[in-house]
């Protein structure tokens, strides 16, 4: 271990982002995943502005969680770093963070409005609608905007139980953030939210009323998550 981050920190952190492009979800250099190492005290972050394609793990970014100060190399990190840091200080559970600026996702976030559980593949991985955030104060933007606005979404979330049971939210006006155990489940995540987002509004469009039934969502949430879940198969 260094104060650069383990290799294999930098290699999981690397392809999760690499996952940004794949996935379609964020056009030239939107959008930033992170991972952190909480023994070694710091997180490794894409650095702000560098193209996906030229993306390395050399250039990834290694930021101390205690006091977001970059501990080596000369770039810096993701503007939305504060964001993710205030989100592992909050949440001991979590090992990454993605954020996207995903079409649909936004086109919710913009509107400032929670994505609706609407049928099965929502309920699948999100048990409840993917919630928005408040909207920030004028001081809020002028000082410690990107810590404000992990704080607005900390408040909406609750705590750690809380961020782990909901492991998404939309920052209002911005774009969705999501988190895991991992800086490549976190990315997982963020395309489910892509994905729900762009059903959900196909789905309104065709009929503003549309919903689900609770116990058919909590039918599907339970086969794959908790103690009774039976979906897929160990390997």
């Amino acid at each position: 271990m260094t104060h650069h981050g383990s290799k294999s920190l930098r290699q999981a952190v690397l392809r999760a982002n690499q996952l940004i492009p794949k996935a379609g979800l964020a056009a030239l250099t939107w959008g930033n995943v992170s991972g952190v190492d909480r023994e070694a005290g710091l997180y490794v972050i894409k650095p702000s502005g560098v193209a996906y394609e030229d993306l390395t793990e050399d250039l990834l970014v290694p930021v101390d969680l205690a006091t977001g100060a970059v501990l080596a190399g000369d770039l810096r990190p993701s503007v939305d770093s504060e964001t993710h840091r205030a989100f592992y200080l909050r949440w001991p559970s979590i090992g990454g963070v993605t954020h996207t600026h995903s079409t649909n996702a936004v086109a919710f976030a913009q509107a400032a409005l929670d994505i609706p559980v609407l049928g099965t593949t929502h309920a699948d991985t999100f048990n409840g609608p993917v919630p928005v955030a408040r909207q920030l104060t004028v001081e809020e933007c002028a000082r410690d905007y990107e810590l404000n606005t992990g704080i607005a979404i900390i408040e909406t979330i609750g705590d750690d139980e809380a961020a782990l049971a909901m492991p998404v939210a939309l920052a209002a006006n911005h774009g969705p953030f999501t988190w895991a155990a991992s800086a490549e489940k976190s990315t997982e995540y963020a395309i489910v939210c892509e994905a729900v987002a762009e059903m959900a509004l196909k789905t309104l469009a065709l009929n503003p009323a549309a919903s689900t039934p609770r116990h058919l969502q909590e039918r599907h949430f339970k086969r794959k998550h908790g103690p009774d879940a039976y979906y897929g198969n160990a390997r």
